[in-house]
């Protein structure tokens, strides 16, 4: 998985999430760290009770990234494109 570092009202690109569209709440449940500015509370490994819920604001792709393979002494040469999909996810609390 993946480790974020939200703050209420900041925005996220995530990976794409199968079943959600633009517009709908999603809530994590798995947060290892909470700083409330009274002190820091650590789970071991997650916090009981505590979620994040946030808006997915929009989807899209990534920048393309290109891969090529090549081998010496041979004619065989492929090449591949790839644009990662995800989500743009903006933290209500």
């Amino acid at each position: 998985g993946k480790q974020y570092r939200l703050t209420p009202g900041k925005t996220i690109m995530i990976e794409k999430l199968a079943g959600k569209k633009t517009g709908d709440a999603i809530s994590f449940d798995k947060v290892l760290l909470l700083d409330d500015g009274k002190g820091v509370k650590v789970g071991a490994p997650y916090l009981e009770g505590v979620t994040v819920e946030a808006v997915i604001e929009g989807e899209g792709r990534s920048k393309k990234i290109t891969i090529i393979q090549y081998k010496a002494k041979t004619r065989a040469r492929r090449k591949q494109g790839h644009r990662q999909p995800f989500m743009k996810v903006q933290t209500r609390k």
